[in-house]
């Protein structure tokens, strides 16, 4: 299989060569209408072609590493160290990923895949398609490049093969790293697509706005695959490393979130682009720093220029990686020179209290903490180079400046939708902003009544001011969300009789990137409120004997055995703790510490018990060797169930965006309605 997996992947660079050299020569013979002795549309048709059958050549080297990690193939030096015998079959899949080789070839399959899709469906627009696959096809010729010069996934072993091979990291044994890293990089990959379209679109001096018609459902689905990809590893942090939390601002954990800041930012704008002809330049540079952005967290990944429990071991691959950005930089930047006249505006912002305006403050504010990540991230690197010391900056950092930053964004969230296009009249702010004041103020003196104060014994706690601030902001902005829905729904039932209810949907329906993005922003919401609990933490540690009790919270624990098992994968430790809430017996819970066979690496399984309010989140940490009693330490974590179900609610509503509205004829005939319904009701004195 090692044979056929490295002359698949030969055969997939030399059609991406010629997928990328003969869509080039055609487009250059169309452009300049010169003759050759093919047509350019013929050739255009074969560079095509064989951009699809790259796809097929990448997933034969695909299969035959998965098929090679199954049948224990350990002369592979790739699957010696990351696979072994006795590894469930679950994980021996994810072990593509799980080094720096295999995650290498995942990305390229998954690019091809992407280019597979875009391909087949180039009958949307022949020219345009034939750019952007062609800019695709470069970057499939560096992926390949990579991984069949630098870094080969199939290169074999030296000498004698072992019976058995290294296993797969402890970290990745577990249900959801089966999922995690593929979805992250989906919206990695996938960000690729609309920035071949925009560069391809201003290469070509594209007319019109249709290449973002062309490309949104492009850069929704990406983005939501990135959201769940970062999300997913949110979880993974919380359930796996055992140390209380789901985010620290790790360097890597900032390479996935920073793309996502600017892939945010320009799924808004865009909207202005389509509307309004505005903040074109804007949204050129907005998706070409996004794939960039992808970049440099995948360079930080692999090229081991930080510290990291996700990050690879360092490697000769960076210099690859640097050559390729610094090319895209200067392509980037000549062709936005040469064509950006093309990028003229058609409108200018007419208020600074008007839709358009909420919009590009939501870009600044987005971009600003995009570049607070990237210079906090980046400042180790920086220092070590200038002064010949690794300065770290941890999380106080970071907290400081994006907690500020993140709740304005949340604040302006709420403020967007109650502002009418071009410019909001006095009266208009007036009855739109009521039921939010009243709704911010209300959340804090409910707040501050429960005894959740900022400030303790004359001392000022900022995190709990902030979650404060964060809790207010969040209703507000829900009340003023909810009073979208109920305006609209309201408007909806006068005119066909429906309740509110079946009106509220049908406004939906026929208008769901709206309403569901409405829908995402209430997600946002949820999530924010699950953050801000995190202000309110409590943890307790002890060595605990046969009968000893720890309290937490309305939670008491007690010890009520020790043990461990084994197998053939991993030996583990485990305490047995009935948990008591109000002198009552409620459940039993067992933290546990494995030892793999295969590594000797050590995993903390952590136990945690979900309900609305809180999480109770127990980790076995150890033995003590004095006496061989179990270290436990228990944490109580305010309301990080509602940061779970606010993920569900945004994919939800981007389901719904992705749908196509209903017209209101057809809106009609369902619901049976009497007489005609407008396409949407006249809010704030515009369409959106």
């Amino acid at each position: 299989m090692a044979t056929f997996g490295s002359f698949a992947l030969i055969i997939a660079l030399a059609l991406a060569a010629y997928n990328l050299l003969a869509g080039a020569v055609a487009l250059r013979l169309l452009a300049t209408g010169q003759k050759a002795f093919i047509s350019p549309e013929r050739l255009a048709d074969t560079a095509r072609r064989a951009g699809i059958a790259c796809f097929f050549a990448v997933t034969g080297a695909a299969f035959a590493l998965v098929y090679s990690v199954y049948t224990n193939d350990f002369s592979i030096t790739y699957i010696l160290e990351h696979s072994n015998r006795a590894l469930p079959g679950m994980y021996k899949f994810s072990a593509m990923w799980s080094g720096q080789e295999g995650s290498l070839l995942l990305w390229a399959w998954l690019l091809a895949t992407y280019g597979f899709v875009l391909r087949l469906t180039h009958k949307m627009d022949v020219k345009l398609y034939a750019y952007a696959g062609t800019i695709l096809a470069a970057v499939q010729v560096f992926f390949l490049s990579v991984i069949n010069f630098a870094a080969p996934p199939f290169a074999l072993l030296r000498g004698q093969i072992p019976d058995d091979g290294n296993g797969l990291n402890p970290l990745l044994q577990y249900p959801e790293m089966v999922i995690h890293p593929p979805m992250l990089y989906l919206g990695y990959v996938g960000f690729c697509v609309p920035f071949c379209f925009a560069l391809g679109a201003l290469m070509m001096r594209y007319p019109g706005e249709k290449w973002i018609k062309i490309t949104r459902g492009w850069t929704m689905v990406t983005w939501l695959f990135l959201t769940c990809g970062i999300f997913l590893g949110m979880h993974w942090a919380y359930a796996v490393l055992g140390w209380g939390g789901y985010w620290g601002w790790d360097p890597v954990e900032n390479a996935s979130f920073m793309p996502w800041l600017t892939g945010t930012a320009f799924l808004h704008s865009v909207m202005m682009q389509e509307k309004k002809g505005m903040m074109k330049s804007w949204n050129v540079w907005l998706i070409f720093s996004t794939f960039l952005l992808t970049m440099l967290g995948t360079l930080l990944t692999r090229a081991g220029l930080v510290s990291s429990v996700h990050a690879f071991a360092q490697s000769s691959i960076g210099m690859w990686f640097y050559v390729f950005m610094l090319t895209v930089l200067c392509v980037c930047i000549f062709t936005y020179v040469y064509n950006r006249s093309h990028l003229k505006s058609d409108h200018t912002v007419e208020s600074l209290v008007s839709r358009e305006s909420s919009f590009l403050f939501n870009n600044l504010v987005l971009l600003v903490a995009c570049f607070v990540i990237l210079w906090g991230t980046l400042f180790p690197i920086l220092s070590e180079y200038v002064v010949g010391n690794k300065v770290t900056v941890g999380a106080p950092f970071y907290n400081t400046v994006a907690i500020p930053i993140g709740i304005f964004l949340l604040a302006l969230t709420g403020v967007g939708p109650l502002l009418a296009w071009r410019s909001t009249s006095l009266r208009s702010i007036r009855r739109n902003f009521v039921v939010p004041f009243l709704a911010f103020w209300a959340t804090v003196i409910v707040v501050l009544a429960a005894g959740d104060r900022p400030y303790h014994d004359g001392a000022f706690d900022s995190g709990q001011f902030y979650a404060l601030v964060a809790w207010s902001t969040a209703v507000s902005v829900f009340s003023a969300i909810l009073s979208e829905f109920l305006r609209g729904g309201g408007v909806i039932r006068k005119q066909t009789g429906k309740n509110l209810f079946a009106s509220m949907l049908l406004l939906t329906r026929r208008n769901t990137r709206r309403y569901g993005g409405y829908i995402i922003h209430i997600g946002v919401v949820i999530i924010v409120i699950g953050l801000a609990g995190q202000a309110f933490n409590r943890n307790q540690e002890m060595e605990m004997n046969l009968h000893d009790k720890i309290a937490i919270g309305p939670y008491t624990l007690e010890c009520v055995g020790f043990s461990d098992d084994s197998n053939a994968n991993y030996i583990s430790q485990f305490a047995l703790l009935d948990v008591y809430k109000g002198g009552k017996r409620q459940f039993q819970m067992s933290p546990e510490k494995r030892v793999y066979q295969a590594s000797q690496q050590p995993q903390t399984m952590v136990a945690i018990h979900s309900v609305p309010e809180w999480d109770l989140y127990v980790v076995f940490e150890g033995v003590d060797p004095a006496n061989a009693h179990p270290i436990i330490k228990a944490f109580l974590n305010p309301l990080v169930s509602w940061i779970w179900v606010g993920v569900l609610l945004i994919i939800f509503g981007t389901g719904i965006a992705l749908v196509p509205s209903i017209t209101p004829t057809t809106a009609s005939l369902k619901v049976a309605a009497t007489r005609s319904v407008p396409a949407e009701p006249a809010l704030h004195g515009g369409q959106p």
